[in-house]
């Protein structure tokens, strides 16, 4: 307890100073794909489904959140609410359809829902089709916060993120996380004990699916844009990446990996198509070297070296 209370003053402390030492732009980007991976990780690391459509859900929520915000003039907070809520109902229906399968067949259930999504953002109208829905507003906080301006945006993303990262961790050392674990470890002991397995499956599905939306919907405000980008299957792999990079099934795993991918196509932007070579073979070495990701390799490091936390 005590070593994730001081992960909490560490990652308060850095969401603080950071717009004062990198451009608060890029910050806000890592913050949002941050929250994006650790709600990733509530399903993958924690429950142990991998879902290759988690892009639907942080695509729809921005395309929802910035057609109520441009189109039908809501308030931000009523954006992100409808954006978060828009994915929570995908996640139920694409979650109702994927537990009746398990394994790469869960996957690839998930991966034909989302292209199905691909292809309904793309014929559409009102989300821009490939131009995308452009000229999302920001508006006023409450009525009162101008999200216009840089910092005041940055530290709402940071509150933003904050929050959901708080309801992940509740999720994860809640009577619920643990049974989460155990479905992990052993799903037919977990059934054998009583539990309504698909029950739960479905919850954290939704859970993780609402959280994405959150974090694509505050993605749109930061870059008054919702585009097809979000929605690719390219992005559900992305996000595998961020997670298996930084440490699926660790807490503050998702967050260093995001940091770390984020950083690099930001960084490596004039390298050209070579920054997505350069990531690959980051994560290569990671699999080979460091299977338990960043974080996990530093956790049992300090383990071996008998450290307490």
């Amino acid at each position: 307890m005590k070593g994730k209370n001081i992960g909490w003053i560490v990652l308060l402390v850095l969401g603080l100073i950071a717009p004062f030492l990198v451009y608060p732009v890029l910050v806000m980007k890592i913050l949002c794909f941050s929250l994006f991976a650790c709600a990733f990780n509530l399903l993958l690391g924690y429950t142990g489904l991998l879902s290759f459509g988690h892009a639907a859900f942080l695509g729809w929520a921005g395309y929802t959140c910035g057609y109520a915000m441009k189109e039908l003039g809501l308030s931000p907070e009523l954006g992100l609410l409808a954006g978060t809520a828009a994915a929570a109902a995908l996640g139920f229906v694409f979650g109702s359809l994927a537990i009746r399968r398990s394994g790469i067949y869960f996957a690839m259930v998930t991966l034909a829902l989302a292209q199905l999504m691909y292809f309904l953002a793309l014929q559409f109208p009102f989300t821009g089709g490939e131009d995308g829905l452009q000229g999302v507003p920001r508006g006023r906080l409450f009525g009162l916060v101008d999200l216009a301006d840089t910092m005041n945006m940055y530290y709402f993303v940071l509150a933003v993120f904050l929050g959901g990262f708080w309801v992940i961790d509740r999720a994860i050392h809640s009577p619920f996380g643990q049974v989460m674990k155990a479905i992990r470890e052993n799903e037919p002991r977990a059934i054998s004990l009583g539990y309504d397995v698909d029950r739960y499956k479905l919850l954290a599905f939704v859970l993780s699916a609402a959280l994405s939306g959150l974090a694509g919907a505050t993605k749109t405000l930061v870059f008054q844009l919702a585009s097809l980008t979000d929605v690719h299957w390219h992005m559900s792999g992305e996000i595998v990446l961020m997670t298996l990079l930084g440490g699926m099934g660790t807490v503050f795993g998702p967050i260093v990996g995001a940091t770390v991918v984020v950083g690099l196509q930001n960084y490596g932007a004039e390298l050209g198509q070579w920054v997505n070579v350069l990531t690959g073979v980051i994560f290569v070495i990671c699999v080979l070297a460091f299977r338990r990701g960043i974080v996990g390799e530093l956790a049992a490091l300090i383990r071996r070296s008998g450290i307490r936390m």
